[in-house]
């Protein structure tokens, strides 16, 4: 396909600012969706991730035709770059927005660890709690598996019971079975409820 087909007959303006724009855009989106495809693809999503695939090799093949068909353009060569490093950029940015998957989250606190653990399994989080020996003595290693769009609450929860805590967070590809904190649909009851409250 050829970019300048879609306009009148190519001008300097075409050649060295709307083909270069074009290129960079279609760098940015095959990028971005290669990126996510990444993703899912470490995720496990056998299905998704080869049809990100398709639309990605596409939009590339198209990318690189343009470069090859005008090889004398040096600001071809600037937006291909260009597109590229947005793209890896957007493709993470989206990646985030999304929260996709699990996460598992591993605490070693700095002290008792009781009220921690008890108001993570009261806000429905599955905690397990194993105790170890470290570098300077007896610790508890409280586990939980969470959803990834979770973990800013569960961070602000380790930090009000245990500041100093070390925590490590890792991506879980699958899981089985265990308990998870179930999000419940706001109503009109609960906007009721909650003026209720801050009334009394």
């Amino acid at each position: 396909m050829e970019f300048s087909s879609l306009f009148l007959p190519e001008s300097d303006i075409f050649t060295w600012v709307v083909l270069p724009l074009l290129i960079f855009l279609a760098r940015i989106s095959d990028q971005t969706i290669g990126t996510l495809r990444l993703i899912f693809i470490s995720k496990g999503q056998k299905m998704l991730a080869p049809l990100l695939g398709f639309f990605e090799v596409i939009i590339w093949l198209i990318a690189v035709g343009q470069i090859m068909k005008h090889l004398d353009n040096i600001l071809c060569y600037v937006a291909y770059g260009g597109g590229f490093a947005m793209g890896n950029y957007i493709g993470m940015v989206v990646e985030e927005k999304l929260s996709l998957g699990n996460l598992l989250v591993r605490i070693i606190p700095k002290k008792d660890t009781s009220d921690l653990i008890a108001y993570l399994r009261e806000n429905n989080f599955g905690v397990t709690s194993v105790p170890a020996e470290g570098s300077k003595g007896k610790v508890d290693i409280v586990f939980t598996i969470i959803k990834r769009k979770e973990l800013e609450d569960v961070v602000a929860i380790i930090n009000r019971f245990n500041p100093n805590a070390f925590y490590t967070i890792e991506d879980v590809k699958a899981i089985n079975e265990g308990i998870f904190k179930q999000r419940r649909k706001k109503t009109i009851f609960d906007s009721f409820t909650l003026g209720l409250k801050k009334n009394k």
